[in-house]
């Protein structure tokens, strides 16, 4: 076999986004050899015709494709000789456009001119009416996507860095994950769904702040009180505290059915209940916790479980708090003994900024705070004391984000 047919052909893939209104252009790219992968769906796609998704090459003008030669495949259904106007003038002009002047600024290595083809997915919205704004948006798309697509954009750390910052425009909200420790948790316990909306209406926007459904709260309304929640705002985490002592694979589930981001068992139950829904909770890929108030050893009870949970809560009852400490050099013990494990901890029970602060300064992840908040006569100012304890809490994820993609 020769060293050619060894070679390992390029393919590349670009996309990108630029404009607003219907003149919007979303570009999807594929770029590499003729010999190849690419080269073959370039011949099969020009060869393949299908109803109202008519590949056509591109063209600057009539008889002047650029190279590499490039084909367009309209993404939206051209249902009328109008949606015809629109890919073949503006669009099929600023794509062939955007690949030569790609090609004379050395984006795409002149040597490929020849040995490469390019396939470009194109959107045109039905209702676009300005040719300018299609041309513009779709050449500097088309432009974009092609300097992605060479530069293999997007590396991973910026993955990692914008996943859990990132709002779909089309969808509206984003949805967090609990990846950028610390935060300060809400315990909405009042089994009152109007008192429980009046305090997420009133916190502060912070990346920092997560939601817990309280026990008596979902005791009261039912694991249906998350939907309800999300009615003032579908950004925020949101915790079921099932307190779950049996069937823990049905409570899980529940909870996920209602969006439910997060679902705790009590760390006092059998070791099988606990194991169904955390093993459930990792299956629905949300978050299972356990709740270790009233557990006299945590350490054993976490060693006697087939799964590790995602967040261990150090709980010191309503009921107890004047008699019982936090336990809070037992955040120390957790992580020696576990160091081998993936979790964050969780502190509750009666939190004020001055016991938070020493909990933070011992390892907890999360400070879980409720009547301090809750029942406070300014909700956005008690909850600010907390969120002003360290830097990175002061510090909202896009507080230096002048203009996002």
């Amino acid at each position: 076999m020769s060293s050619e047919k060894n070679e390992k052909k390029v393919y590349l893939i670009g996309e990108a986004l630029v404009g607003e209104g219907n003149e919007v252009a979303h570009i999807d790219l594929l770029i590499g050899d003729k010999e190849g992968p690419v080269g073959e769906a370039f011949a099969t796609g020009i060869t393949n015709l299908s109803a109202g998704h008519t590949p056509l090459l591109a063209v600057i003008r009539p008889n002047l494709p650029p190279k590499p030669q490039t084909l367009i495949v309209p993404k939206v259904t051209i249902k009328s000789m109008e949606d015809v106007g629109k890919i073949f003038g503006p669009a099929q002009a600023a794509v062939a456009k955007a690949v030569a002047d790609a090609m004379e600024e050395n984006i795409i290595p002149k040597e490929k001119a020849d040995d490469w083809v390019i396939i470009c997915g194109v959107f045109i919205h039905p209702q676009a009416t300005d040719f300018r704004k299609i041309y513009h948006y779709n050449y500097s798309a088309t432009k974009l996507a092609l300097k992605r697509a060479l530069s293999k954009y997007p590396s991973l750390d910026k993955i990692n860095f914008d996943k859990d910052r990132a709002k779909h425009p089309i969808m509206g909200f984003k949805v967090p994950r609990l990846w950028r420790p610390p935060y300060l948790q809400i315990a909405l316990d009042n089994p009152d769904i109007e008192n429980a909306k009046k305090v997420i209406a009133a916190l502060p926007k912070s990346d920092r702040i997560i939601i817990e459904a309280g026990t008596p709260l979902i005791k009261r309304y039912g694991t249906k009180v998350i939907n309800d929640l999300r009615e003032v705002t579908k950004e925020l985490f949101i915790i079921a505290d099932l307190k779950t002592l049996d069937v823990g694979k049905v409570e899980a589930d529940l909870a996920f059915d209602d969006t439910a981001d997060a679902v705790v068992a009590a760390g006092i139950g059998p070791a099988e209940s606990i194991d169904a829904l955390l093993y459930e909770a990792k299956r629905l890929s949300i978050y299972g916790w356990v709740d270790m108030m009233n557990v006299e050893d945590p350490i054993a009870k976490l060693k006697s479980l087939k799964e590790f949970p995602d967040v261990i809560i150090l709980h010191r009852g309503i009921d107890q708090e004047a008699g019982k400490t936090l336990g809070l050099e037992r955040i120390e013990e957790l992580r020696r003994t576990f160091k081998d494990k993936k979790f964050l901890v969780a502190v509750a029970g009666g939190i004020t900024p001055e016991t938070a602060r020493e909990a933070l300064e011992k390892g907890a992840n999360i400070i879980i705070v409720g009547r301090y908040i809750t029942q406070s006569k300014d909700i956005e100012r008690s909850a600010r004391e907390f969120l002003m304890l360290t830097r990175e809490m002061r510090e909202d994820v896009d507080l230096t984000r002048v203009h996002v993609e």
